[in-house]
């Protein structure tokens, strides 16, 4: 099974590079085609060149703000739960999701662009939803992400992109994960501003995988600063998050403090490969997107937290390493479901449990394979697009970095991989959480199938 992983991996190495400049506005449009209008807040530097990027991965100075509308095919030609990217930029908004505007903004035209959007709606229904992406993640990929996401949950809200500098490149997970703590204060400033405006309703935060650090410090830093937190932010889900969990205790503390505090929503999976890897390069400690809900001594911390947890581990994914399963149709729709109608996220109650155990099944799918694919885990997971990630590490390393990343896969390929982890293969099925259960031999086999595996 391993070398075969390792096999899938080089073949689909072959696959087209991963999606670049599709933010080229097309003027075209088709009958049933949907149209997702996004406020975007971001810390990443400002580009022209090449066209359709607009923000790269290096850091900027302060905030800079774009308003960007996507059109998505109509729903009757496309899989829910995907992001149907073009084969060639700008695409067709036939069958593809294209860019119809991409504005850059400064300050005072971002807050007239976001007023205009809430006067336009009933005061009830002004409600915002504001995401933060993940570690390897290019502007243009959280932004049709997040599109893709707010389309499919179906919730009746204002979006609103918190993006910072990520490189996009899965060597620089370091660099991201720097770039996320520059980024909090940022956030903070977003959050703040989104409190203070008297056009602003209600909010709710969604945040994934890395994010979820930025995320939490931000909303730590506000419920310092402000004694507490606004009765405004109705929801905080935090996703998949790559925070460790002796780290999340203290944050919640602060955030929690008080029983008027919005609900906080885990979503884990216990057989997330991605954080699993995460882990071994935080020296073994448990991620808190990985942990045993129901085992001690997480389970009174979290409830003493008043943290309501919804348990992933049993839905099925396409996501090879089971980091992205926040992001299934049938997750996303039901997290839509519960937003629309202003209930609390927890699997606690029966009737959400259904709709996601529901669709474990026969979801159609994640995200979408090539943007799932940009929310990957650290350092040890090589995504489809291999080749291209591979020579952008070469250029920067030198050549020899390509026969030392070559090595391994060709031990792999030729079946010479460590015995313990052929012995270990039988029981891979399993979502015990052994992975993160403290046995070196296991981990150091787990971080080896995912490398193998090539696929984020």
């Amino acid at each position: 099974m391993w070398a075969a992983a390792a096999l899938l991996a080089l073949g689909l190495s072959g696959c087209a590079g991963r999606p670049s400049g599709n933010l080229v506005v097309v003027s075209a449009s088709a009958p049933g085609a949907s149209t997702v209008d996004m406020l975007v807040a971001t810390t990443r530097a400002d580009v022209s060149d090449p066209p359709g990027v607009m923000f790269s991965g290096e850091r900027a100075p302060g905030l800079a703000f774009a308003d960007i509308a996507v059109s998505i095919p109509p729903d009757s030609v496309r899989k829910i739960g995907e992001v149907q990217w073009p084969s060639t930029p700008p695409g067709d908004p036939a069958r593809d999701f294209v860019t119809v505007r991409a504005d850059r903004l400064d300050l005072k035209q971002a807050v007239a662009a976001f007023n205009g959007r809430l006067l336009k709606l009933k005061p009830a229904d002004r409600h915002v939803l504001l995401f933060v992406h993940g570690y390897n993640t290019r502007f243009e990929e959280a932004v049709y992400r997040f599109a893709q996401i707010a389309h499919d949950a179906g919730a009746p809200v204002v979006p609103v992109l918190f993006t910072w500098p990520s490189r996009g490149k899965l060597f620089d997970y370091v660099y991201d994960r720097e770039s996320a703590t520059y980024s909090r204060d940022a956030l903070e400033a977003i959050l703040q501003a989104l409190v203070k405006n008297p056009n602003v309703k209600e909010i709710s935060v969604l945040a994934h995988s890395m994010g979820n650090f930025v995320t939490v410090e931000a909303i730590r830093q506000m419920a310092i600063r402000n004694h507490g937190m606004s009765p405004k932010i109705r929801d905080i889900m935090l996703a998949s998050p790559d925070i460790d969990f002796d780290v999340f205790r203290r944050q919640i503390a602060e955030i929690e403090a008080s029983d008027k505090s919005p609900p906080v929503t885990l979503f884990v999976s216990r057989d997330d490969q991605a954080l699993a890897a995460s882990s071994l390069l935080a020296g073994s400690e448990p991620r808190l997107g990985v942990i045993d809900p129901h085992a001690e001594p997480y389970k009174s911390i979290l409830e003493q937290a008043r943290v309501n947890v919804v348990d992933l581990s049993a839905i099925k994914s396409d996501d090879p390493t089971n980091h992205g399963k926040f992001a299934q149709s049938g997750v996303v729709s039901a997290i839509g479901r519960r937003l629309a109608a202003g209930q609390t996220l927890t699997d606690a109650r029966v009737t959400l449990g259904e709709r996601i155990g529901g669709v474990a099944q026969g979801a159609a799918g994640t995200l979408g394979q090539a943007a799932t694919l940009a929310v990957s885990a650290p350092l040890a997971v090589v995504d489809p697009n291999t080749r291209e990630t591979l020579e952008d590490e070469a250029v920067s390393l030198g050549a020899s970095a390509k026969s030392t990343i070559g090595s391994p896969l060709t031990a792999v390929t030729s079946g010479s991989g460590p015995p313990i982890c052929e012995e270990m293969v039988i029981s891979d099925q399993s979502t015990d959480g052994a992975a993160a259960s403290g046995s070196t031999g296991r981990a150091d086999c787990e971080a080896s199938r995912v490398a193998a595996r090539g696929q984020h």
